[in-house]
């Protein structure tokens, strides 16, 4: 079983530990924690600086978007390079 995000409201509505909650929806209590976590922070109540899952989605896009872009310009300069030498003939 996954965790869902109904869990970890689970977690905050009962008297029980994180590791009991997870024991009895048969997920790993690690796993049930760090959902707990993050959905702490999604809600605008996590510590400065940590990124909400919407942030961390655009980071991973921006990321990807940055490599490829790179490597676009990689390809660019290599061609450059290539049609000055042959320029030069």
């Amino acid at each position: 079983m996954s965790v869902r995000p109904g869990n970890s409201t689970l977690v905050r509505s009962s008297d029980k530990t994180v590791t009991e909650v997870a024991r009895e929806i048969g997920v790993s209590a690690e796993e049930l924690r760090n959902r707990v976590r993050q959905d702490t922070i999604n809600r605008g109540q996590g510590a400065p600086g940590e990124l909400t899952s919407a942030e961390r989605e655009e980071l991973r896009r921006l990321r990807r978007q940055n490599r490829e872009q790179a490597e676009k310009i990689e390809v660019l300069r290599k061609a450059a390079v290539f049609f000055a030498k042959e320029s030069d003939r």
